[in-house]
């Protein structure tokens, strides 16, 4: 008798395939209005991000951000009129060309939700007529309004994947922190009774069309494509 595939094992959400709660237990988040200064209280380890997070205390009350590189315990970083010096949030606008910022809001106000990993940063590339644009660390250029914020400086944690991992035992301790399936078994090296495509006999899979809608359980083969066969 078969059993149910991987992929619809994990779509059931079981406790073997369920995120750790306690790896989530910071929000990355900038508070709105800010104003004035924050002091940085407290450095801490999050399972779940690849940086360190740093707990900043402010008049509106206390919040997480990614931490920036050299960032120590009280230190004191500036909101909104500050100068371009690492920590301060400030608007994009008022952000000289040139200046790396990290944690880049995608709209006014919402916190910041690009570039968040460890050693990650964007630069300042130009003013336009109708947003900044920004260089991200895919190298590719992207347009942002003038007043969504960023945090000026480098994220820290860079130079995390220099060392090499070595073990199979360490690598499933990092992928398990970040409740992340590992190893991963290929479709084809299956047996035909435990996945659609096993045993690949001919090395040609069948072609599943999933639907858009479809649960997490069925989402194997093709996820809505534009066409399938092959192109003449």
């Amino acid at each position: 008798m078969g059993k149910r595939i991987i992929t619809q094992r994990r779509g059931k959400g079981s406790m073997t395939y369920q995120v750790s709660k306690k790896a989530f237990v910071y929000r990355l988040q900038i508070l709105t209005h800010l104003t004035g200064e924050g002091k940085v209280t407290k450095l801490l380890n999050s399972r779940a991000h690849t940086c360190p997070v740093a707990k900043v205390v402010s008049e509106k009350g206390s919040f997480y951000i990614p931490a920036f590189k050299n960032m120590y315990q009280g230190q004191k970083i500036f909101f909104e009129n500050g100068e371009i010096k690492d920590g301060n949030v400030l608007k994009l606008k008022d952000i000289p060309v040139k200046t790396k910022v990290y944690c880049i809001e995608s709209r006014p106000n919402d916190g910041g939700k690009f570039i968040k990993a460890g050693g990650s940063y964007a630069t300042i590339n130009r003013v336009l007529a109708d947003g900044i644009s920004v260089v991200m660390p895919s190298k590719k250029e992207k347009k942002f309004n003038g007043n969504c914020r960023a945090i000026v400086g480098v994220c820290a944690g860079e130079g995390r994947l220099d060392k090499p991992v070595v073990k199979a035992g360490k690598q499933y301790h990092l992928k398990k922190t970040k409740s992340k399936l590992w190893p991963k078994t290929g479709a084809l090296k299956m047996n035909a009774i435990d996945h659609p495509f096993g045993s690949g006999r001919g090395k040609n899979p069948k072609s599943f069309i999933v639907k858009r809608n479809a649960p997490a359980g069925k989402r194997v083969g093709l996820l809505r494509p534009r066409r399938t066969g092959k192109r003449k």
